[in-house]
C-alpha cells in the first residue's frame, strides 16, 4: 500500500443544502496546520478540520477538544443552546434502539453512507488510484480491477 494518500469525495447538493467536498488525508500527508490553532497544539493522528465560509472547526482528539477558529468565534458562540440529545455512547445507544427505544445517534441511515465512504477511501489507498464509484451498483466504474475487493466470492457450500 502507499505510505499515505489523499482522497477527495464530493457530496452532491441535497435539497436546499449545498454540495460538500471532503478531503481525507491518510498516513503521513496532513493538511497544513491552521494558523489560528494555538501554539503548542497540532492536529493529532485522528484530528478533524472542517473549513467553512466564516471559520474552521478543529478537533485534535476524538471529539473531546472541538473548537471554532479563530478563537474569537468560540467566544461569540459560547452560549449556543444544546438542542440535540447527547449520546450515551455507541454501545448504549445501540442497545436502547434494539430494545425499541429511539434510534441511535449513529443509526444506519447515517452510518451506512459514512461507512461506505470510509471503505471507499481504503480502497483508493489500496489501489493507489483515483476511483469513480457507482453506489447503487456497488462498483468502481473506472478501475475494474478494484472491484475484486468490493465483493467476496464464497467457496461452494459457504455462501450466504
Amino acid at each position: 500500500f502507499p505510505a499515505s494518500s489523499t482522497i477527495v469525495y464530493e457530496f452532491p447538493a441535497r435539497g436546499d443544502m449545498p454540495p460538500v467536498r471532503l478531503t481525507w488525508h491518510d498516513g503521513l500527508r496532513k493538511p497544513a496546520r491552521p494558523a489560528e490553532l494555538p501554539q503548542g497544539e497540532d492536529l493529532s493522528s485522528n484530528g478533524v478540520l472542517l473549513i467553512g465560509e466564516k471559520g474552521k472547526l478543529v478537533d485534535t482528539g476524538w471529539a473531546s477538544n472541538s473548537r471554532l477558529l479563530p478563537l474569537s468565534l468560540m467566544k461569540e458562540h459560547e452560549s449556543v443552546p444544546r438542542t440535540l440529545p447527547r449520546s450515551q455512547g455507541h454501545h448504549r445507544d445501540w442497545v436502547e434502539a434494539c430494545k425499541g427505544g429511539k434510534p441511535s445517534s449513529s443509526n444506519f441511515d447515517y452510518a451506512g453512507p459514512l461507512t461506505e465512504m470510509v471503505l471507499l477511501g481504503n480502497l483508493a489507498i489500496r489501489t493507489g488510484k483515483r476511483l469513480e464509484w457507482d453506489g447503487p451498483a456497488m462498483k468502481v466504474t473506472n478501475v475494474p480491477e478494484a472491484n475484486q475487493y468490493v465483493r467476496r466470492e464464497y467457496r461452494k457450500g459457504w455462501s450466504l
